[in-house]
């Protein structure tokens, strides 16, 4: 009879054994798919408005290439820059799962592409369906380099509600008739607040509502009786909007790449960098209608872009003369705050979700505006000769110019960042109050919070009244977050705690935080690297409203981040 295996034998079997399963967990199903891509980052005559200039595309499209992989599948995109500028590419929403050098924010996670140069990121889904998006995080090359990402179910996998007949990404965008790049760097010099745009577009069309932009107005052709789900995405620069369509209710199934649990609307209102997905019925007589989107500007006595966008829903039945003029929703004022409110409130998980808890690490973050001094021998163009400015608990962030702050930390490269970001606001003050004038300077400087792997993260976001206040669209890198609650005022942990949804709270990437208001978010910080926190109105991080987690490697390889890509570009 053979001897049975030694203890210590036993040991090393079962311990082989469970790295065997381990790895063969993470390995992609035989459903899951590589999907490879190029994208030339170039310069391309456009016509708007009645003008043609060269802007900044990526395969000459505007918006760019959708992609559309499923979950569990890899992404392998190569990018060569043959424009003018410095870029990146960020794919917004992706968790990045140890793979933070593929998140793509300059100077956070990686050095700009130059003009020559190419990068090849690199990652897969996990976890996540619906709709999310890509755009470069390189100056305001954003305004012209985005496009859709759709994530499909797994394959033999459906969507918890019935397959729609019809689908289409609809991204709205935002359009200056000059080059965005020297907008922002006008406003930079001058320390004033930049122009504000000329247009918002749907798909990259302006719509009948403008000067030269009828003939090319985006269609949507649906069939009567179908089922259509609609992927909205607010790829603006600077603007929340609100979006409705003219005769139709529609149902929201989806935000963020995270399923909902479904309500009914008749409007929307996105947030730069937020995703939407609704179900609409074409159950309303064969006809035109006018989708039509315009600005939510929440800030007192701050100029904005007040045009309104259109695109046409057409059902194709041919059933009707195709000049019939298009039927026009009922949009909210622009400064309808309750709707916009209402609307955010409605969100919620389809079912009962695990909470992360205890909570670990319990940080409040006061966001807001600023005003810096003018620099000597320069006139300023901000409020009484000063220079714009944001912050998060009075740092004002500052990026990096000479290495990325995730390269320094893996490298071990001194004096690019310190690790002493404020965990709560280092002087307590009437948050939305009168703020006296002596807290209206934040202090410049490139700080992150470090984090160990597997902290349980609750975050109080509390907008503040310096300088206006502001609805903040607040976006989180390589990271969902559980949005607990919302609400107006200063936060008062005693009494606002009792608001939580601790139940069915929605999963998102994404928190506008209400105009002299707050917003409650919580997360696990389980993917090492850094990542960037910041507004996404991008005047706003221009002017410093930004911060950065640095989420340490937890035990092993497969809670540590991968190595550096070797085409990683240099600095």
């Amino acid at each position: 009879m053979e001897a049975l295996p030694s203890s210590s034998s036993r040991q090393s079997l079962l311990f082989f054994f469970l790295i065997a399963f381990s790895l063969l967990l993470l390995l992609p199903s035989s459903n899951a798919a590589v999907h490879y891509h190029d994208f030339i980052v170039q310069e391309t005559p456009v016509k708007k408005l009645c003008k043609t200039h060269n802007i900044i595309t990526v395969n000459g499209q505007l918006p760019g290439p959708t992609l559309v992989v499923r979950n569990g599948d890899t992404l392998v995109v190569k990018v060569v820059n043959r424009g003018q500028y410095n870029v990146t590419i960020h794919w917004h929403g992706v968790r990045q799962m140890r793979t933070a050098w593929a998140d793509g924010p300059e100077f956070v996670t990686q050095c700009p592409i130059r003009p020559g140069g190419h990068y090849t990121y690199k990652f897969t889904i996990k976890g996540q369906e619906g709709t999310l998006w890509w755009h470069a995080h390189s100056s305001w090359l954003r305004a012209t380099v985005y496009g859709a990402l759709i994530i499909l179910p797994e394959k033999d996998k459906g969507y918890p509600f019935a397959k729609p007949d019809r689908q289409f990404p609809i991204i709205l965008g935002e359009w200056w008739n000059r080059d965005p790049i020297s907008v922002v760097r006008q406003a930079t010099f001058t320390g004033a607040a930049p122009n504000v745009s000329d247009a918002f577009t749907i798909n990259g069309e302006p719509g009948d509502l403008y000067n030269c932009s009828s003939p090319t107005t985006t269609i949507f052709p649906i069939k009567q009786g179908t089922t259509n789900l609609l992927r909205f995405i607010n790829a603006a620069l600077n603007t929340e909007l609100f979006i409705s369509i003219a005769g139709h209710s529609v149902t929201v199934v989806g935000a963020d790449a995270s399923y909902t649990k479904p309500f009914t609307t008749s409007v929307l209102m996105l947030a730069p960098g937020q995703t939407t997905d609704v179900l609409l019925t074409a159950n309303q007589p064969p006809s035109r209608y006018y989708i039509a989107a315009h600005a939510y500007s929440s800030a007192q006595g701050v100029a904005f872009d007040n045009t309104t966008t259109t695109a046409i829903l057409q059902y194709d039945c041919g059933c009707f003369p195709k000049s019939n003029p298009p039927s026009f929703p009922l949009l909210p004022a622009f400064n309808d705050t309750n709707t916009a409110t209402s609307f955010s409130r409605k969100f919620a998980s389809p079912s009962t979700v695990q909470i992360p808890s205890p909570v670990t690490d319990n940080l409040f973050f006061t966001v807001g505006l600023g005003l810096l001094p003018c620099q000597p021998g320069r006139t300023c163009g901000g409020p009484n000769g000063t220079r714009f400015a944001a912050s998060i608990n009075n740092v004002s962030f500052v990026l990096p110019s000479a290495v990325s702050i995730l390269q320094a930390h893996e490298l071990g490269v001194n004096g690019v960042f310190n690790t002493d970001f404020p965990s709560s606001p280092p002087i307590q003050f009437d948050y939305t109050g009168n703020v006296s004038r002596a807290l209206w300077q934040p202090v410049p400087a490139t700080k992150v919070y470090k984090l160990k792997y597997g902290a349980v993260v609750e975050l109080v976001l509390q907008g503040t009244s310096i300088v206006t206040a502001e609805n903040h669209p607040i976006h989180l890198h390589g990271y969902d977050f559980y949005i607990l609650a919302e609400g107006f005022g200063n936060f008062n942990r005693a009494t606002d705690t009792a608001k939580f949804n601790l139940v069915n709270p929605p999963l998102r990437n994404t928190v506008g935080v209400p105009v002299n208001g707050w917003a409650v978010v919580r997360f696990v910080a389980d993917n090492p690297g850094v990542w960037l926190l910041h507004c996404h109105l991008d005047v706003h991080i221009t002017w410093g409203l930004a911060m950065a987690f640095l989420v340490e490697n937890g035990l092993g390889e497969l809670e540590a981040l991968e190595p550096p890509p070797l085409d990683l570009p240099p600095c």
